[in-house]
């Protein structure tokens, strides 16, 4: 996804303005956006010509020319989504846009095709004893239990190396041999994998804390008993559009219970809720975090992913959230094991 700043107008521009802004650029339009960054429409040199050949002339607005109902794509589609809009209506590119219409950026239809190696690092936290899925993981570490007859593992560095991000660090302990020996240098999977050996176990920040150099750029955190197609590339845009110190990818998650439950004061009853419906936000084990993010974990001590946003916060840095909408599913016990079988040839094949 690409910055659409030096490709924006307003409705009020000119003709000759967005002549200049279309002729200049590689890709050859325009983003008219009103005020407040909200997609009003797009326009070409197409468009251009056919003002002026309806009397139009270079000094006039181009608020009737405008393109008002352009294809888009939504800041939580994913890789194939936005490749199946602009195959389907042979785009070039396709304006991206958040829940609220407002422009994050500019998808370039080739790069998805070819995308180009991203530096930013990978993370990933494969150390856990999956307890929980005993006793599958007596002999195997549980980001090597196989869903869609491959690891668990492997979906999520497939899925980072599509996006182009080929650099990967994997924080291992338990039968750390199995995973070294599956994965190897990463080359057979087209990528570049490292590993951090956690000699005690020190939670998802305090892993940060033994990276051999700091990274150059913001990087990515994530679990490795995760099964998501999120796109990692708006991910990434988006923290780095927003400025932000640390962004923590958030998943809506709804909580019934299972009875009437009943509003008092004192002991008189004012109402009662039949089985009410509580939707929360909970932390989906996905982060991107900037390299000065690690000054703030301690060395050598336990420390979660909870506690180093909670720092951040406290010495008001700038930490966010990403919604996820695409598919996510957290491999914990036995019942999301199944279900992951069962559901993985039609999300991710």
């Amino acid at each position: 996804m690409t910055s659409v700043e030096n490709i924006k107008l307003t409705s009020l521009s000119t003709i000759r303005e967005a002549l200049k802004i279309i002729d200049s650029g590689a890709m050859q339009i325009a983003i008219i956006v009103d005020e407040d960054n909200h997609l009003i429409g797009t326009l070409t040199d197409g468009d251009i010509r056919r003002g002026l050949l309806n009397n139009l002339g270079l000094d006039d607005t181009i608020e009737s020319i405008i393109f008002k109902t352009p294809t888009i794509a939504m800041l939580s589609d994913t890789k194939e989504d936005i490749l199946k809009k602009a195959l389907d209506k042979k785009l070039h590119q396709i304006p991206i846009v958040d829940d609220t219409y407002r422009v994050i950026g500019i998808q370039e239809i080739n790069d998805l095709i070819k995308p180009a190696t991203k530096p930013n690092i990978v993370v990933l936290m494969v150390g856990g004893l999956g307890s929980r899925l005993r006793p599958l993981t007596e002999e195997t570490p549980k980001p090597m239990l196989k869903v869609g007859n491959k690891p668990i593992l492997q979906t999520i560095v497939e899925k980072f190396a599509e996006y182009g991000f080929r650099e990967v660090v994997m924080c291992v302990n338990y039968k750390s041999h199995i995973i070294q020996d599956y994965f190897g240098d990463g080359s057979t999977f087209g990528i570049t994998i490292s590993y951090i050996f956690e000699e005690e176990r020190m939670g998802t920040a305090g892993a940060l804390s033994l990276l051999k150099a700091l990274p150059n750029d913001p990087f990515f955190v994530m679990n490795g008993d995760l099964l998501t197609n999120v796109n990692f590339e708006h991910l990434r845009n988006y923290h780095m559009s927003q400025n932000a110190i640390a962004t923590m990818c958030v998943r809506e998650y709804d909580f019934q219970v299972p009875y009437g439950v009943v509003h008092m004061e004192g002991n008189a009853i004012l109402s009662i809720q039949e089985k009410p419906l509580h939707k929360f936000y909970v932390s989906a084990g996905i982060y991107m975090l900037n390299p000065e993010v690690i000054q703030h974990i301690p060395l050598e001590q336990f420390y979660d992913m909870p506690t180093l946003f909670e720092t951040l916060i406290q010495q008001q840095q700038k930490a966010i959230s990403f919604p996820i909408r695409e598919y996510w599913l957290d491999i914990g016990q036995m019942e999301e094991y199944e279900r992951a079988n069962n559901e993985y040839a039609g999300v991710f094949q």
